[in-house]
């Protein structure tokens, strides 16, 4: 495999720098998805933890580095996810948060990151817009800025879930039970973390990254093997609506994955609402995607073994009860 800037051992090395609440995560088939999409699906489930999502990887292992090298103060932009994550690991290790986000993000996930005790100040505009007040934040105020994605440390705490996939952890498997993993697309450390982890230790699993139509830069980006930027998102997706990829995560997504495909808003709402009423799992529209593209290329998919990883369940229940069709309470 050509070279990332991930490191497989330094993965390794990363995992008892996370808390174990975020490590090993249930994998689990799901057969009453199967009859709806066609294909034998499981579940790898990164929403069982005190942030909801799986960022939490990522920002264990910062904050652990960060807190060891000294530093007290650090400064993130996030539409939500990165936030709460860095919020609560930086908390545990004395670290002061400021988290920049859109004015339009979740109330939800706002909160939550308010009440993990960190700064939190909005912008009207999107997340292309906070990040760049989020380094502006950092260079005034001599800190340290997190950019997800950029920072190798989020991919390489991402990647842990690629070692647990491919049955590089106790319980060891070599054969992955599966040949092919969905994965949601924003920045790309999920993406790339997985990706490499995969290609380097189980490359008979195809990787497949997925992405809104309405927020398609990066997918975008990876077909055309060039930085494309795009215009306003319009997807309900937030957790993946960036506008401006960044060169070196891109590098690292043409030598990983195998693939990059776009879904409609409307395939997303129907994997919500599968992922509800055959799994019993509240998600936010980033972690449907992988439902999502099965169900707009069923004859792709049908008869094989797929893994859905299900990254975050931090949703406004309004908005998610609206998306559904499901009464108010």
């Amino acid at each position: 495999m050509r070279e990332t800037r991930l490191d497989t051992a330094r993965i390794r090395a990363a995992r008892p720098m996370i808390d174990p609440m975020f490590l090993d995560t249930p994998l689990f088939p799901c057969p009453a998805l199967e009859p709806h999409l066609g294909c034998a699906v499981s579940v790898k489930l990164e929403t069982a933890n005190p942030v909801r999502s799986f960022k939490a990887r990522g920002t264990e292992l910062v904050a652990s580095l960060l807190a060891d090298g000294g530093a007290r103060a650090v400064v993130c932009a996030s539409a939500g996810n990165l936030g709460q994550a860095l919020a609560w690991s930086g908390r545990r290790r004395g670290l002061d948060v400021t988290v920049v986000a859109p004015r339009s993000a979740p109330a939800a996930k706002l909160d939550r990151i308010r009440a993990l005790d960190a700064g939190l100040e909005l912008v009207d505009g999107d997340f292309d817009l906070a990040r760049e007040r989020a380094a502006a934040m950092a260079r005034h105020h001599g800190i340290r800025l997190v950019e997800d994605s950029l920072d190798v440390e989020t991919c390489e705490g991402a990647a842990t879930i690629g070692l647990e996939l491919a049955g590089a952890v106790p319980p060891y498997d070599s054969v992955p039970p599966y040949d092919a993993v969905l994965i949601a697309l924003g920045g790309g450390a999920l993406a790339s973390g997985v990706g490499h982890v995969l290609k380097e230790l189980a490359p008979g699993v195809e990787v497949i990254c997925v992405q809104p139509l309405g927020a398609p830069a990066m997918t975008l980006s990876w077909r055309r093997r060039r930085i494309v930027t795009t215009g306003p998102t319009r997807t309900i997706a937030d957790g993946v609506a960036g506008r401006r990829p960044i060169p070196a995560v891109l590098d690292d997504l043409l030598v990983v994955a195998d693939d990059a495909v776009l879904v409609r808003e409307e395939s997303i709402v129907a994997g919500m609402r599968l992922l509800l009423d055959h799994a019993g799992l509240v998600v936010e529209p980033s972690a449907a995607l992988g439902v999502a593209a099965i169900l707009e290329d069923r004859d792709r998919f049908a008869g094989r073994r797929v893994v859905i990883i299900v990254c975050g369940a931090n949703v406004d229940m309004h908005a998610y009860r609206r998306w559904i069709g499901a009464p108010p309470p």
